[in-house]
């Protein structure tokens, strides 16, 4: 979608939206193991500033370890409205499931790509060599970097 249609699309994106979003399967587990293990989570998402609250709100109901949302407003283009927290931020790892909101984040951040499907999303191409790890869900993921990370930061 693009001009009148995402437009209209993106009305729908309000306080209610925001703040009645369903976790995906496995998401709620693998946030509270990496929790348990030590690491701090923060959402960082492409929202409006206005929307912050109520994202952060839905995610503690939904029994989230997350205490803490980043709203970076925007789209992407040549760079992710993600990157500049980031780079604030300095996480350890960035994932996310949308391969554009890798773009311009610091090669000293882990960015891990999840790809739940490849049918009809842009999570596939040339942009895939801008990652360092892939993995299907965020269950999967939290399972490798807790089995990975020493290894990783070595």
């Amino acid at each position: 979608m693009e001009g009148v249609e995402l437009a209209h699309f993106r009305r729908f994106f309000n306080e209610e939206f925001w703040g009645t979003v369903p976790a995906i399967d496995g998401a709620i587990h693998a946030c509270n193991q990496l929790h348990d293990a030590g690491f701090e989570l923060v959402c960082v998402s492409a929202i409006e500033s206005k929307f912050e609250s109520a994202r952060l709100e839905n995610l503690m109901n939904l029994g989230f370890p997350i205490r803490r949302v980043i709203a970076t407003s925007g789209i992407t283009g040549a760079i992710s409205p993600k990157a500049a927290a980031l780079r604030l931020l300095k996480p350890l790892v960035f994932a996310d499931d949308f391969l554009p909101y890798h773009r311009g984040v610091p090669p000293s951040i882990h960015r891990a790509l999840i790809t739940r499907e490849t049918n009809g999303t842009p999570n596939i191409g040339d942009e895939l060599g801008n990652i360092d790890s892939s993995h299907q869900n965020l269950l999967a993921f939290s399972d490798w970097w807790l089995e990975n990370s020493t290894k990783l930061s070595s």
